[in-house]
This record gives C-alpha cells, structure tokens and sequence, in this order.
C-alpha cells in the first residue's frame, strides 16, 4: 500500500528520522504495567520499535487511511489497532481497569487535551511519554517563577514527576511543522494523593492562573474568601511563585476557610 498522506485537518506531521522514533520507545522504563497505548501511530514509525519491546503494545488511530496502513503493514498489531478518538472513547471498554502507559508523537492540536485527559485517568497510567510542541513540552515540565509555568504545569507536577528529554528540529518530519518539537516523560509519583480536595485543587489553580497578572488575593475572589483568610501573606502573590506544594497548601487553607 502506497504512504499515508498527512492530513492539516489532523494536525498530522510524520516523523522520518528513525534514531528520533527509538529514542522516544526508549524513554518507557516498562515498570508497573504490561499495555502500552500509542495515541496517533500515523505510518507506525514509533510503532515499531514499541513492538520490538517486551509489551502488548496497542494503538488509537482515527485517520482510517492509516488505520488501513498499520493493518496491511503491522500484522503484529492483529486485533490491537483501535480506529477511536482518544479524547471521546472509553479506553476502559480495552484495558478494563488495568494500568497502561501512554506514548506518541501527539498532533499539536490536541496535545494538551491528552495531557488533561491522561490525568483525569492517572489511576491507570503509570508512565506517559511523547512528543510535542517544544513550547508545550517545557511548559508541562516548567518550575515556579516562569512566564510559562502555569495550569497545566501545576495540574500535571501535582501527580506526576515531569522531566523535558530533548528537542526535535522541524526537518524531520514530513511535513516539516514550522515550531520545533520537545519530547517528555511523566512518571507517577508513588504517592499521587491530593492531601486537599481534588475538584477544589483544579478550581483553584485553573482561576489563579486565569488572570496570571494579579495577585491572588484578586484572582481568586470569586471564591468568596472570608477576609480573615484573604489577610495570608500567599494571596500577596502572583499564581507564578507558587510551586505545587504552595497550591496544595494554599487549597488545604480555604478548604478550612469553609470554600
């Protein structure tokens, strides 16, 4: 079968250089689970170096074109191609509760909504890898006091440990992307349980960073603080000096607040 065309409307660019697609396989440590899902396999350039691996590794395409592709090309991939919109299937209806890890050269488009859907499942997933927008990918990994640290910094360093791997320049892709690329990897933290309460955790970090300019004692007054509350030092400051564990804290206070 002739090469699957790249699709804008996807958000696809397909990677040519074979020692990037190792690379990226590599970063898996295999630890703690025995599924890997590869969201968005494209021609299996990454594929191939997962299957070479002691690992039932399964992927989600929703291109039929390349979904037609993996099939003719990947017999190993037998009844494991799942021809789904990661964002929108129950996953579960394939793993059924068990742990998996999650991999991929991510389209841009919807790289952070896998990010915030990865995390709504992290009970299940482990270990995350992959590829994306090297803007993207350092803001995930971003400490405190960055202009690019931010909700979705916070939100994933509050359950997993996140680390930047390397950058991947744009000539190895067909098309070439006009940003440059950053891989990286997310692994559990061994304890992931918020000691605050989770939903009131999100809120508070999602209205902080919404008006990132202010301080916090203005950000978040739409969570009718009591004045006494409002008095903290903390809410002196810019939701960008916070680390995680200042937003764990901060949360456990207006928790006792009565929020």
């Amino acid at each position: 079968m002739e090469k699957v065309k790249a699709k804008k409307h996807l958000g696809q660019h397909f990677l040519k250089d074979e020692s990037i697609a190792q690379a990226i396989a590599d970063t898996l440590n295999l630890q703690g689970y025995d599924d890997v899902l590869e969201i968005g396999p494209g021609m299996g350039v990454l594929t191939k170096y997962l299957l070479d691996k002691p690992i039932n590794t399964y992927v989600i395409e929703i291109d039929t074109e390349s979904v037609t592709y993996l099939d003719a090309n990947y017999p190993k991939l037998k009844d494991k191609i799942i021809s789904k919109d990661f964002l929108k299937y129950n996953i579960n209806e394939v793993f059924d509760g068990k742990q998996f890890a999650i991999i991929g050269n991510f389209p841009y488009n919807i790289s952070t909504q896998i990010v915030f859907r990865t995390l709504e499942m992290r009970n299940q997933i482990p270990e995350f890898a992959g590829m994306f927008q090297k803007e993207v990918a350092e803001r995930i990994c971003e400490k405190k006091g960055s202009k690019t640290y931010g909700i979705l910094s916070v939100l994933a360093q509050a359950f997993y440990d996140a680390e930047y791997l390397f950058t991947v320049d744009e000539h190895v892709f067909n098309p070439p992307p006009k940003v440059k690329s950053g891989v990286l990897r997310l692994r559990r933290k061994e304890d992931f349980s918020l000691p605050c309460g989770e939903k009131l955790f999100f809120t508070v970090v999602k209205t902080a960073f919404q008006q990132r300019r202010k301080t916090l004692r203005n950000s978040l007054k739409t969570l009718n603080l009591s004045d006494n509350l409002r008095e903290d030092s903390v809410f002196d400051l810019r939701p960008e000096q916070l680390s995680v564990e200042q937003f764990i804290e901060l949360t456990q206070k207006i928790e006792a607040d009565g929020v």
